[in-house]
């Protein structure tokens, strides 16, 4: 019985993967990573929940509570130019009362980071950094010209990067079957 739900984001720059999730203190996964704390702000899970929906076109993501580690290494990335166009990964694990895994993550949402701004607050006991990271998923990415649809090929291939572990997405399988129909309108038979 699943008793609670674990929020992870995977950040894969080019000198390592760094793994957090939203809660205190480290969590070991079953493959033996080590997820880092960090705590989702700014409305952190409303903007996920937007960008799983499909609402919104960018992931907002501010996660405060860095360790030192983890800011230093995202710091050098960035000062080398290496850590716009990483991949983000937002995913969800279920737990039990006790809060270990009962199985894989659900991977909910997929990005590259567009934009990255670096806060550090020192105050009389401590150092507090905090990111604020925009992520584009492929969808944003994408252009079309004037009147082009997508086709049902490239959606399902697509939905197969947002979302690997989902079927693939059939909204535009009917679409070549419309492209030499005629609609009358108004239709009053």
């Amino acid at each position: 019985m699943i008793a609670e739900v674990k929020i992870l984001c995977r950040m894969e720059f080019p000198s390592t993967t760094v793994r957090f999730w939203d809660g205190s203190g480290p969590f070991l996964d079953a493959d033996g990573f080590l997820w880092r704390e960090a705590n989702l702000v700014n409305g952190g899970l409303d903007a996920i929940e937007m960008a799983i929906n499909g609402e919104a076109f960018t992931l907002t993501l501010g996660i405060s509570g860095l360790d030192r580690l983890s800011a230093d290494l995202a710091w050098e990335d960035y000062q080398n130019g290496e850590i716009i166009g990483a991949k983000v990964q937002i995913m969800t694990l279920d737990c039990d009362r006790w809060g270990q895994a009962l199985g894989v993550p659900d991977i909910r949402f997929t990005g590259k980071i567009d934009d990255i701004t670096f806060e550090t607050v020192t105050d009389s006991s401590q150092t507090t950094t905090s990111i604020r990271v925009d992520i584009v998923n492929r969808f944003t990415l994408r252009t079309l010209t004037n009147g082009a649809v997508y086709s049902d090929i490239d959606q399902k291939a697509r939905s197969a990067i947002l979302n690997p572990t989902a079927p693939p997405d059939r909204l535009c399988e009917r679409i070549p079957l419309m492209i030499d129909k005629t609609i009358g309108w108004p239709n009053w038979r």
